[in-house]
Order: C-alpha cells, then sequence, then structure tokens
C-alpha cells in the first residue's frame, strides 16, 4: 500500500485511478497523516435489475383518497379556526 501527498494525488489523479482500478490500494496523505485511501470498487451487480416485476399483481383502487378527502380539503383550501 503507497501513500502519496494531496498535491501528488491531484497532479497523478488519473494514473492513481488506472491503479486502484487494477486492484492497488493507495493512501492519500495530509502533511504526512493518512486522510483517505483509494481502493478499488467492489464487483457490481452483474445480472440488471429487471423493471415491472410485479406489474398486474397489485392494484390501486381508483378512490383510494376518497377516505381523506375532507381533511385534505381542510389542510389546503381552509383557514383553521384559529386564523380566523
Amino acid at each position: 500500500m503507497e501513500t502519496v501527498n494531496v498535491h501528488e494525488a491531484k497532479t497523478h489523479l488519473s494514473r492513481l485511478l488506472e491503479r486502484a482500478a487494477g486492484g492497488d490500494e493507495i493512501v492519500i496523505a495530509r502533511a504526512g497523516r493518512p486522510v483517505a485511501r483509494l481502493v478499488p470498487m467492489g464487483k457490481t451487480e452483474s445480472t440488471p435489475r429487471r423493471l415491472g416485476i410485479l406489474a398486474g399483481k397489485r392494484s390501486v383502487p381508483d378512490d383510494i383518497d376518497t377516505p381523506f378527502a375532507t381533511e385534505i380539503e381542510t389542510m389546503f383550501y381552509r383557514r383553521s379556526e384559529e386564523d380566523r
């Protein structure tokens, strides 16, 4: 594991990223004190997620907001008793 200072890391970032992608771990230090570690990313998900997996299996009723219609109307359109 190599340690580089911040200035060197900024100057050679592309090179350091290539090394990290290849499996190296690089410690970035400020004034000789380690502050960050550049490591390779873990494996990403190999199989893409399927969208719409529950399509047609669940439904939302047309009147989903009906039980709360009065409360919603009061919140948005009517002043409360305290405001009068």
